[in-house]
């Protein structure tokens, strides 16, 4: 029964899609009040019907339902709870359902956080983003529908979750990368609405950022998760493999940043409009690219879902006509995208144009590696290979650049900037930055150039945001006599935000490239009571054990490590074997820290009974996920600037004794 009302309730939103599609639409074109005031009972409508799908599907799993396919090949009755709620996400169907959901849960934002905003351009959002959600409600009804039933023939067990998704990262990696994906569709809706009501000034950037902000924070969050369950959870050490499938969330995250950074130009000086509108609508396009390699059966990744040939089809329909009809309607109104405001080529606006150039470039490289070994396979030419060296390479060579003007920008005036102002503070900026990076490399035992590189790169980054700070806050300290304190608590919560951006930033560049030039790797056989000896730490192997899981066995390996003779810690790593799946699975025993990371997986038994054991010591990696953490902050904290809850204002100043009767 369950089944058959998901199934009811998601038939009901593909309505409620339908009718958020057209009435709010055909109002706002009419200036019909009643009919644009239809969307936000629609959006609620939608969102109530896909909730309750969601929940049907979640308690068929809690009820083990194996009558029910998408619970048959993604569940098992050993499964531990917390597993049978996150398997709704396990597989395609259940994923997609979850996709769905997110959207609604964006949607239904739009409709009840935009009070202040105009009805008319809320009407125009959230039409788009219902005629978006319809191509979304198809696809699920008709090619992908988790609610199928077995009957009247079922298995009487499930075939179980896949082992790699039986992990904490995978209950919150997904719903993070998912709510940055989908999130990107109200930046999208928003400039579509600019561009049909003409309305390209920079009030629609102002309503756009914030949102924009949001799901920028969730995906920066989902993709450094991503990365994290990848580190601890395959037992290869590593934390970014260029994986076409980690490279299909990437993209949207580069053309996610470049969009956050032109919408913050258009909103203060009402340039790079036509900019902004395609990184909109780029950002977009690239979160259904990845859903399309993620689901098209094209990729062999252990992130993809494997798939029908229909369902690619369909999704590729899908990006046809939403990036198709999106790049028309931009070609029609692209007489309306001329900015206002004028600028000299040294100036605060070209160095912020200049690093959309290198993330935009970055983009391109990403997707070009990605996609030509497709194209090629394809098109009968051969397989051919695209790794980590030409990611790596081309990446060394975009950075430098990208970083300079990432320092310069914030100290840079808008208009026009006199190169002879900042001669002094660029000099003592690049002075601290070469200093910390020998100072930092003398103390491993062979110097890296590229991790010197690195460091000289942070190290710019965050001298010059200092100094952006202290030339920020000379005027507040000068003209109003404040403290160094009551200055720096002047600073808005937007600016604050770009701080912490920057820093963060900086922090996963000193981790990439101090792990990537220091880590070190060694493979040993290893008897119980053999020592290994890695980087100056002693790993003892002092039993290895059979243990019994909730639905796996597991060779159960105790290590000790000691370093000068006294004990650094503990460590327990497992091969799990997964017996319905017939799957194995390694879980490394890591102790982590602040400048380092110890890493042990256990491998096979050998023939003479030792055991194939990895060991990794990686410096600095925690600061990978801490500045992405850090990052993420930044656009939460610029979302509480009180500017966006006022965005209505700077186009309809009658509004304000409403808003502050509200505020009384």
């Amino acid at each position: 029964m369950l089944a058959e009302l998901g199934n009811l309730a998601l038939v009901m939103a593909l309505l409620m899609s339908l009718l958020l599609a057209i009435y709010p639409m055909w109002g706002a074109y009419k200036e019909h009040p009643q009919l644009m005031a239809m969307a936000k009972p629609l959006a609620i409508g939608m969102f109530v019907f896909t909730a309750f799908a969601y929940g049907c599907l979640t308690q068929s799993f809690l009820n083990d339902d194996f009558t029910v396919a998408y619970v048959a090949n993604t569940s098992n009755s050993t499964l531990p709870i917390y597993y049978k709620i996150t398997a709704v996400w396990g597989g395609h169907e259940g994923s997609f359902l979850l996709w769905v959901m997110i959207f609604s849960i964006w949607t239904v934002a739009v409709a009840l956080f935009s009070k202040a905003i105009p009805i008319k351009m809320v009407a125009r959002v959230l039409a788009i983003l219902g005629a978006v959600g319809c191509g979304f409600y198809l696809f699920m009804l008709l090619t992908s529908n988790p609610f199928e039933r077995l009957l009247p023939f079922f298995p009487i067990d499930g075939r179980d979750l896949n082992p790699l998704l039986q992990d904490f990262g995978m209950i919150i990696h997904p719903p993070m990368l998912y709510m940055g994906y989908v999130g990107f569709s109200v930046a999208f809706a928003f400039a579509l609405a600019a561009l049909i009501s003409g309305q390209l000034d920079s009030t629609w950037a102002r309503w756009s950022r914030p949102w924009t902000l949001a799901a920028w924070s969730f995906l920066t969050v989902g993709v450094a998760l991503g990365s994290w369950w990848a580190y601890y959870e395959l037992g290869w050490g590593g934390w970014w493999f260029w994986d076409p499938v980690e490279n299909a969330a990437f993209m949207p995250w580069l053309a996610g940043t470049a969009l956050v950074h032109s919408l913050a130009v258009t909103e203060k000086r009402k340039v790079f409009k036509a900019w902004t509108v395609l990184l909109a609508i780029a950002a977009f396009s690239l979160s259904l690219l990845g859903t399309f390699l993620v689901r098209s059966g094209i990729l062999v990744s252990v992130h993809s879902f494997a798939s029908d040939p229909s369902r690619g089809l369909f999704i590729l329909g899908l990006l046809v006509i939403i990036i198709g009809g999106s790049l028309a309607l931009f070609a029609w109104r692209g007489s309306l995208l001329r900015g206002s405001g004028r600028y000299e080529l040294m100036s605060r606006e070209v160095l912020l144009m200049g690093n959309n150039v290198f993330l935009t470039a970055a983009t391109l490289v990403v997707l070009l590696g990605t996609l030509l070994p497709l194209v090629h396979k394809e098109i009968g030419l051969g397989s051919i290979s695209i790794g980590a060296p030409f990611f790596d390479q081309m990446f060394t060579f975009l950075i430098v650049p990208f970083v300079f003007f990432m320092g310069l920008g914030p100290l840079s005036r808008w208009k026009n900037q006199n190169p002879q102002a900042l001669y002094k503070q660029l000099l003592l900026a690049f002075g601290l930055s070469l200093s910390a990076a020998l100072l930092i490399n003398f103390n491993f035992e062979q110097m890296s150039y590229m991790a010197v590189l690195g460091i000289l790169l942070s190290g710019w980054i965050v001298v010059t945001t200092v100094l952006e700070v202290l030339q920020r806050i000379e005027p507040l300290r000068l003209n109003n006599h404040l403290s160094l304190t009551q200055s720096l608590q002047k600073l808005s919560p937007s600016h604050w935000g770009m701080v912490s951006g920057h820093l963060g930033f900086a922090v996963t560049l000193i981790g990439i490239s101090l792990v990537s030039a220091y880590g070190i790797e060694s493979n040993v056989r290893m008897a119980i009571g053999d020592k290994a000896e890695v980087q100056g730490y002693e790993f003892v192997l002092n039993s290895v054990t059979e243990a019994q899981g909730p639905n796996y066995t597991a060779e159960h390996a105790e290590f000790e490590v000691f370093k000068q003779g006294g004990l650094v810690t503990q460590l327990v790593a497992e091969k799990r074997f997964y017996p319905v799946q017939r799957n194995s699975m390694t879980e490394a025993g890591i102790d982590s820290g602040i400048t380092r990371d110890l890493f042990v997986a256990i491998g096979e038994q050998l023939e003479n009974g030792d055991w194939a054991i990895r060991i990794y010591v990686k410096p600095f990696i925690n600061w990978i996920w801490a500045g992405a953490f850090i990052m993420a902050f930044g656009g939460l904290l610029s979302i509480c600037d009180r500017r966006y809850r006022m965005a209505k204002l700077a186009s309809n100043p009658e509004l304000m004794p409403e808003l502050a009767g509200a505020r009384q």
